[in-house]
């Protein structure tokens, strides 16, 4: 066997690790590995296509031009998404390690990684949550009529399915004016306020909405029940880490593009479905919006946060890998998967919000909502008004939570693996327990989230925990290794995996790594600054102690990256360049996992040449 991976490193760099067979299958099997190719790209597939590419893709199409915004899209994927998701994905698979170990390559950035994994933990809580109401609703769905079809007996007086139009007499409000035979002049039409049954049935039942987050309330116990069979549906998946994970990804990561067929099929034999695809990319497609540049901004946007870039999933995935994966191809597949899907489930949404624009006699603009307001207002409401309701609900509910369950798997599996690999001795044996007790941990961090005051904590955590937030973790990463690792390092790192390329190749990649990305990312991160709007829910503005509360979970995610550089230079020894030369220095402890893999570039030899440069450089 060792002969065969001598042969490999040696003669053919990228012979296929099928051809040295391994006793338990595993070619690390220490980490383990993934048990085949498949499982691998659809967990990746899985954690990259989460619920923006659902409920926020569709409405930023249609506000940006529709069709139009198919090219800043695609084209911001080139720019940024692709580069970007390629580096993540060839650093885990180089070095087996996670977001964390994986800056033993520029030890002083090793907060960063810390940063990382905190972002990534602050968003898994608040997307537990959003399973958890998506499981409520699929609960909800198994009723004939649907709970939200009409104002039942949960509804306020201020509950229609129709608007209350009055004319004002001689200043008094006839409701019936037309029926006594009175002409009402158009300046005399009032239309009174009203809200739909399903906008109250979010608020009023699901929710248990308290007028704002001064107003905490108790937990709600059916959201509660929810969030906690959402955690364990996620720790039973992981239970053998990647191992039982694989297996479940066969099944989540394909049924939600079954029922987005579903859909479609369904909604384009509605009634009004032309209208409303016509306005989502079809002939109310308007270029002249790729004049302006808010366009442009949420193309970048939208294929940053899409793709979960800078939460440390891609590259705990990917640590998982053969060494000698093809990294590159499973990136670019990655990434075009993800935005077709996002134009994929656009038009099985607005199919059917056309449909409930024509029976409502309103324009399609009218009726289209994004997030929270499309998902559990807008879309239930559309699914209400069609024939055998009960059952396209369950499928769609069906279809959000086990989106959110998949992009939780890869969540959960940064943090277990970043404990893991922290203290192997002892977790190792234990991983069942460690994926148990970080889903019981997000679960108990999740409760303030399923109080009466829940959906503001839940906005909060999402416009400082992963807005701009993102971006200063994304472009230091790229920074940081193109930089301070220094893309010629790199580039001999990834040969090593891939093989030899010519230096036209490696040109491209330098061209986006050095100054392309960095560039569209800081433009952004400066933008999303200098037009920052403090987060308000259903018109509630926050009070200043909960913006101040987020701006203070904003600096305890970055927090780490300056105290670990400082406390790395007042480990070194020497003057002030030699210590940051040496905590710029890879740690000895950089290199590919199994010794079989490193040859001479990482070889005894070599890492003791850098451990002489790196005086006292110990990884944190």
């Amino acid at each position: 066997m060792w002969d065969c991976f001598s042969k490999k490193i040696q003669d053919d760099p990228i012979l296929s690790d099928q051809d040295c067979p391994l006793d338990n299958g595993d070619e690390n099997p220490e980490r383990g590995n993934w048990t085949n190719k498949r499982e691998y790209m659809l967990s990746l597939i899985g954690y990259a296509i989460g619920l923006g590419n659902i409920w926020r893709f569709p409405y930023v199409a249609y506000k940006n031009g529709g069709g139009a915004f198919l090219i800043p899209y695609f084209l911001m994927l080139a720019l940024c998404g692709i580069p970007v998701f390629f580096l993540e994905n060839a650093i885990g698979q180089f070095c087996s390690q996670g977001p964390v170990n994986m800056w033993r390559a520029v030890p002083m950035l090793q907060g960063l990684g810390l940063s990382v994994v905190i972002a990534n933990t602050l968003t898994a809580i608040y997307y537990n949550v959003i399973s958890s109401y998506s499981l409520f609703y699929f609960f909800a769905s198994f009723q004939s009529p649907l709970p939200w079809s009409s104002c039942f007996s949960w509804a306020d007086s201020n509950c229609s399915s129709t608007p209350r139009v009055s004319c004002n007499v001689s200043g008094v409000l006839v409701a019936n004016w037309t029926q006594e035979n009175i002409t009402c002049p158009s300046t005399d039409v009032i239309t009174a306020p009203v809200q739909s049954p399903s906008e109250q049935y979010w608020d009023r039942v699901a929710l248990q909405r308290s007028s704002g987050l001064d107003e905490t309330g108790p937990i709600v116990w059916h959201l509660a029940l929810c969030l906690l069979l959402s955690s364990l549906l996620v720790a039973a998946a992981l239970f053998k880490g990647i191992k039982s994970s694989g297996k479940v990804v066969y099944f989540t990561a394909t049924f939600p593009y079954v029922v987005i067929l579903i859909l479609l099929i369904r909604g384009v034999t509605l009634e009004g479905a032309a209208e409303g695809i016509a306005y989502y990319i079809g002939s109310g497609s308007n270029f002249t919006k790729l004049t302006e540049p808010e366009v442009w901004k949420d193309a970048a946007i939208q294929t940053l946060y899409s793709l979960s870039l800078g939460t440390g999933g891609v590259p705990t995935l990917a640590s998982y890998n053969n060494f000698h994966n093809n990294m590159l191809g499973d990136s670019v597949v990655a990434c075009l998967t993800n935005h077709v899907s996002s134009v994929y489930a656009g038009f099985a949404i607005f199919s059917i919000l056309g449909h409930m624009s024509y029976i409502y006699g309103k324009p399609v603009e009218s009726v289209v909502k994004e997030g929270f307001s499309l998902a559990f207002i807008a879309y239930p409401d559309a699914l209400a008004k069609i024939p055998i309701s009960p059952l396209w609900s369950v499928l769609f509910f069906s279809m959000l939570t086990i989106v959110g369950l998949d992009t939780q798997f890869a969540m959960i599996e940064v943090i277990s693996s970043c404990l893991i690999d922290t203290f192997p001795e002892t977790l190792r044996s234990k991983r069942p327990f460690v994926s148990l007790g970080s889903c019981i941990f997000i679960f108990l961090l999740g409760l303030p989230c399923v109080t009466t005051a829940g959906i503001y904590w839940v906005t909060l955590i999402d416009h400082f925990a992963s807005s701009w937030l993102l971006l200063i973790l994304v472009v230091m990463e790229v920074l940081g290794f193109a930089y301070i690792y220094g893309v010629n390092n790199l580039i001999k790192d990834l040969e090593m995996m891939i093989g030899r390329k010519s230096f036209c190749f490696w040109l491209w990649w330098r061209a986006f790594w050095l100054l392309i990305s960095p560039f569209f990312i800081l433009v952004i991160f400066i933008w999303s600054l200098i037009y920052y709007v403090p987060p308000t829910y259903g018109g509630v503005e926050y009070p200043d102690w909960s913006l101040a509360l987020g701006w203070c979970m904003s600096v305890f995610s970055l927090i780490w990256i300056p105290l670990v550089i400082v406390y790395s230079l007042m480990r070194a020894e020497g003057g002030l360049l030699g210590r940051l030369k040496s905590v710029c220095t890879p740690s000895e402890d950089w290199h590919p996992y199994l010794e079989i893999h490193r040859g001479e570039r990482y070889s005894e030899e070599s890492c003791r040449q850098r451990k002489a440069l790196s005086t006292k450089n110990k990884p944190i």
